[in-house]
């Protein structure tokens, strides 16, 4: 599948119009309901694919926040064939009590991927877990960037941080 091709796809499936809240609180006038691409196989496919090329020699493992980031870092884990961990929204009250499920040792270098991005806010949390338990973050690398300062606010917070598609690619409104 070509990028266009894909772009083409999530559009396809995902492009909702009408009048939504964000996570950040904004609102917007479409919505990318990033379930309805992520649960596609060949999407998903895809994604792991381009995810799995940002893999460097230096990336030793690959992690993705709950719950949309989950599939993407199963998806690139399995085209890179590194590891991945989940991190947690909140820390569970039970069991390990943790806030990343797998495992990030000191001196991990991790490849954060991110579902879509708007301010950044749920991706910069899970930078964070993984720099409390002692790893870095390589990078972070969503699947849409809304162009609504996401990339501001992540790299503003000292993270590198690049997307797939962005609105334009994807022939989205940007609001």
């Amino acid at each position: 599948m070509t990028r266009a091709e894909l772009a083409e796809r999530i559009r396809s499936v995902a492009y909702l119009e009408g009048e939504f809240t964000l996570r950040s609180g904004k609102k917007s006038t479409f919505y990318v309901d990033k379930y309805l691409f992520e649960t596609e196989p060949d999407i998903l496919t895809e994604l792991g694919r381009l995810f799995a090329e940002k893999v460097s020699s230096r990336t030793t493992r690959i992690a993705g926040a709950e719950l949309g980031g989950v599939a993407l870092a199963a998806a690139a884990s399995m085209a890179s064939g590194k590891p991945f961990t989940i991190i947690r929204n909140a820390k569970k009250d039970y069991g390990t009590s943790k806030m990343f499920e797998g495992r990030i040792s000191p001196g991990d270098v991790i490849l954060l991927v991110e579902d879509i991005a708007t301010t950044g806010g749920q991706v910069l949390e899970a930078a964070r877990v993984i720099q409390d338990a002692g790893a870095s973050v390589e990078r972070i690398v969503a699947v849409v960037d809304r162009g609504q300062g996401a990339a501001d606010n992540i790299r503003t917070a000292g993270f590198a941080f690049e997307a797939l598609f962005d609105s334009y690619d994807l022939r989205l409104p940007i609001t």
